[in-house]
């Protein structure tokens, strides 16, 4: 690669995130990102949908939004509709939907409408480490409220709220997933979606709700989403076709009252999402959603099976976890004197590539022990021989789990 004796570094603003790490190739045993299963990506199904697709609409590609305005493809916006109301109780139309590019940039574009530097949201304790990092980088306070097994606890939120309301600190908004959360996989009761709410309305601080993982439940039922219950309207919605088709595809949505969306659309400058994926993706859901998507379930909840399996006999009773409703990820308690940092760091050395918990909280020091590990793009085997592995290095650092522990655990 040819190097430049030009000064960049010195024209670089202050506030610039540090430098992002040349990557040399995934870790041979990689157990990190929200990648999905590649054995059952439906590529003949998506090659025959953009067939169809652009031998129909191809030549609408020549304009910058295919005709169907700055919102995103019409059609695809009117599958999301059907989708929401059909799944997650949600009545809405097309036109109260904003197509964007995956979930990451309706995280960007909703906390730049709400939040400036110094404002305060409130987060689960345990949470994305994407949206977590991005808080960060804007210079905006978050309080962190515990999960239980029911997600986040509303006696600690109301607490916090009052706490915050004395100080004369309104919250910009309460961040939540509470339907196969991340990373603790919970998913949150609809008592308590109720309860949620109710503290919303009466201290005036709308929801954000991040619904990513919704469509990995295994028994394909989920409680309504927070926007469905909302007699008010306070609450904003994000979703994405990442973990339900293909990551790559890099399509999500926003859906919001016009108040949000307005401006939303002044702040999406890239003149519109791909196009190109919005119609292939439109064409491929309206037939093949609802058969697909079970069959994903299949594959993950069996890869979850060998995961705990190979936890069990590879760690004994010194991994403890809960059996996860669904979703892509196990979060994983060791015992109290493994650092997950430094365990992180060796595995990833052996060629191991785990979550560690500290960076998928906002109190790094409850989550020191903890470890997220992704199944869902392993394969079987891959598993089995990387936790085998990962055991290896933990025992090697930290002594544990002892070689007597290799006994199956009840989970």
């Amino acid at each position: 690669m040819r190097s430049s004796a030009f000064d960049f570094a010195s024209l670089f603003p202050a506030s610039l995130p540090a430098p992002a790490i040349k990557w040399t190739g995934a870790a041979r045993y990689n157990f990190v990102g929200g990648h999905n299963d590649p054995a059952v990506v439906p590529v003949d199904a998506l090659r025959t949908a953009a067939d169809a697709v652009l031998l129909r609409e191809g030549r609408a590609l020549a304009n910058y939004t295919v005709n169907t305005g700055p919102q995103g493809y019409r059609p695809l916006r009117e599958f999301v509709a059907e989708k929401l109301k059909r799944d997650a109780g949600i009545s809405c139309t097309a036109e109260d939907i904003v197509m964007v590019s995956g979930s990451l940039q309706a995280l960007d574009l909703v906390n730049a409408v709400f939040c400036v530097r110094g404002d305060t949201v409130i987060y689960e304790q345990e949470s994305y480490q994407g949206s977590i990092n991005r808080m960060t980088r804007m210079g905006v306070n978050v309080v962190g409220i515990p999960l239980d097994d029911g997600g986040m606890r509303m006696d600690v939120l109301a607490a916090a709220l009052a706490d915050l309301k004395s100080r004369g600190v309104r919250p910009k908004f309460i961040y939540t997933i509470p339907t196969v959360q991340n990373p603790t996989a919970t998913i949150m009761s609809e008592a308590r979606r109720l309860e949620l709410l109710k503290l919303s309305e009466d201290y005036g601080v709308p929801v954000f709700e991040d619904d990513c993982y919704a469509d990995l439940i295994w028994s394909g039922k989920r409680p309504p989403a927070l926007y469905a219950m909302s007699k008010t309207g306070g609450v904003v919605h994000i979703g994405s076709f990442s973990k339900s088709v293909a990551p790559a595809l890099r399509v999500g949505y926003i859906v919001a009252p016009w108040e949000i969306l307005s401006r939303v659309l002044a702040l999406k400058t890239d003149a519109g999402s791909g196009a190109l994926e919005q119609m292939v993706l439109a064409e491929f859901c309206k037939v093949h959603f609802t058969t697909h998507v079970p069959a994903l379930r299949t594959a993950l909840r069996a890869k979850l099976a060998t995961l705990m399996e190979a936890l069990n006999e590879q760690f004994g009773t010194a991994a403890e976890f809960e059996d996860a409703p669904g979703g892509i990820f196990l979060w994983v308690r060791l015992p109290d004197q493994v650092d997950s940092m430094k365990l992180y760091q060796k595995a990833l050395a052996a060629g191991v590539a785990i979550n560690p918990g500290p960076e998928w909280s906002v109190n790094a020091v409850h989550s020191k022990s903890r470890i997220r590990i992704c199944f869902a793009s392993p394969s079987h085997e891959e598993i089995r021989e990387g936790i085998a592995l990962l055991a290896e290095v933990c025992r090697s650092e930290f002594g544990i789990p002892a070689r007597s522990a290799n006994v199956q655990k009840r989970v």
